[in-house]
């Protein structure tokens, strides 16, 4: 078990990341707002004794890699679709297993389609929602596992209100295994990949 010190370092961390995206949220979802997100983030994976990026990479660290801010991709605030529902248990990309319960869906409008991507409720303590996405980038210029663009038990939330959720898809993020596989990660369901690529938000590194 961490030392009780772990712990408050992470719930420090935790702290950061919510009033991150709080000052997201008074800034605006738009390219300004996102060249502050990047620059905090960057901020705080280089600095943060919690950060997922391992200790002795951290002197090294240059910053995130991400696709061009493409405003095509800003979409707004999307009304939330009545969802069949479903109940899983989300695979981790280590050890260990997330309940979820699916009860909407996001229609995104991608390349003159229509594309539905499900939101979950994490049924863990609390609750919150989560929106992992795959789509045709995954496993070439992003994670294998998918992305995501809202996981509210972290407090990555764009907004939005009682039946509507703000998605611009230039924020999305990879998980933290990404950058460290002691960490299990959630990954997005398998079979609700796009057919499309989105070509926005977080990215592998080039080498």
């Amino acid at each position: 078990m961490p030392a009780p010190l772990d712990d408050l370092v992470l719930l420090d961390y935790r702290r950061r990341v919510a009033g991150l995206y709080a000052g997201l949220r008074a800034r605006g979802i738009d390219e300004d707002g996102w060249r502050w997100w990047r620059a905090q983030r960057d901020e705080l994976f280089a600095s943060h004794p919690a950060s997922p990026v391992p200790a002795d990479r951290r002197a090294g660290f240059d910053g995130l890699a991400y696709h061009p801010y493409d405003p095509r991709l800003h979409l707004g605030e999307i009304a939330l679709e009545p969802a069949e529902p479903a109940v899983l248990e989300v695979a981790h990309s280590a050890v260990g297993t997330t309940p979820a319960r699916r009860f909407a869906v996001l229609p995104l409008h991608l390349d003159g389609h229509v594309h539905r991507v499900s939101v979950y409720w994490l049924d863990v303590y609390g609750g919150g929602v989560f929106v992992p996405l795959r789509d045709a980038t995954n496993g070439t210029t992003s994670y294998g596992g998918g992305r995501y663009l809202l996981d509210t038990v972290k407090s990555a939330d764009l907004g939005g209100d009682v039946d509507r959720l703000v998605v611009d898809l230039n924020f999305l993020y990879h998980p933290s295994c990404v950058h460290d596989p002691r960490w299990s990660c959630p990954l997005a369901p398998a079979d609700e990949r796009l057919p499309v690529p989105v070509a926005a938000g977080e990215r592998l590194s080039v080498a």
